[in-house]
């Protein structure tokens, strides 16, 4: 066992880039049923790969005290948005960080599913256009409000801004959370915001979008609307995404956010710890 659990965490096969329980097996001499509980004991699997990203941002300990302040403890008398645009759902079903959405037809139709077959769909499609979706998600309440739109600009935000502001309640103060992308730091953006003291802005760090409330919601219509959605005009897809939108909101749950800033500072320091250890034994 012990030798089994040294050759997973140090070593790779001669002709892989990790090992497999046949390849295992064939190394140390065991069964693939031994292989297969003792990876399971363990909770081994190497071929799974998960990819990260560190943020650089010089302000990144202020900025996640700031917003998960928010998060854990609201203001009293203040509505707590997270804002941002949509990400691209691709005909795979993986979502890239762009700032539109793709009205995705199939080159032939779907299968439906059937007694022991799964749906069935080509790889290849069509696209018909895009859109673009703001979203502002209330954490109180979990409600969303949406707009799509045909271009992505300063105006099309600032029109979904003084939306917003029709929304909210007089007399309380509303803190948008939202990322650093220049659509969002326009003159035309800023001068809109001066004008408004009780509107606040809090950014998120670079290359932190998981620390927006809003990206779990975008990850739901993704999954749920647009991944195996048939789009053959982007009315149509602005028609499903509205669908969902007023469906969400018909019963909206808001996410529970656990970790303080303290918890998730702690976590990236050691995962920045071991980041650095694993450099230096490679150096």
């Amino acid at each position: 066992m012990a030798e089994v659990i040294e050759r997973t965490l140090n070593t790779t096969p001669k002709d892989a880039t990790h090992w497999s329980i046949r390849s295992m097996a064939a190394a140390t001499g065991l069964s693939h049923t031994t292989i297969r509980r003792i990876w399971a004991a363990f909770g081994l699997q190497p071929h799974r790969s998960e990819t990260f990203k560190l943020s650089t941002d010089p302000l990144f300990v202020d900025k996640v005290q700031d917003i998960v302040g928010l998060y854990m403890a609201p203001p009293n008398r203040a509505i707590v948005l997270c804002v941002d645009e949509s990400e691209r759902a691709s005909a795979t079903g993986s979502s890239r960080p762009r700032t539109q959405i793709q009205a995705l037809d199939r080159n032939q139709p779907v299968l439906p599913m059937a007694p022991g077959v799964a749906e069935r769909r080509t790889h290849s499609y069509i696209r018909h256009g895009t859109t673009s979706l703001f979203a502002a998600l209330d954490i109180a309440t979990g409600a969303v409000i949406g707009e799509c739109d045909k271009r992505h600009r300063a105006t099309e935000f600032l029109d979904f801004l003084k939306r917003i502001d029709t929304a909210m309640p007089q007399g309380w103060d509303v803190h948008l959370v939202m990322d650093n992308y220049a659509t969002h730091k326009t003159p035309k953006i800023k001068a809109w915001l001066a004008r408004r003291p009780h509107w606040h802005v809090h950014f998120t760090p670079t290359s932190a979008s998981w620390i927006n409330q809003v990206e779990r919601w975008f990850a739901e219509l993704t999954r749920e609307q647009l991944q195996r959605g048939v789009h053959r005009s982007t009315a149509d897809l602005e028609a499903d995404i509205a669908a969902f939108i007023s469906a969400h909101n018909e019963n909206p749950k808001p996410y529970r956010w656990v970790k303080s800033a303290d918890e998730i500072l702690a976590s990236v320091k050691r995962f920045c710890q071991k980041t650095q250890q694993n450099l230096c034994a490679e150096l």
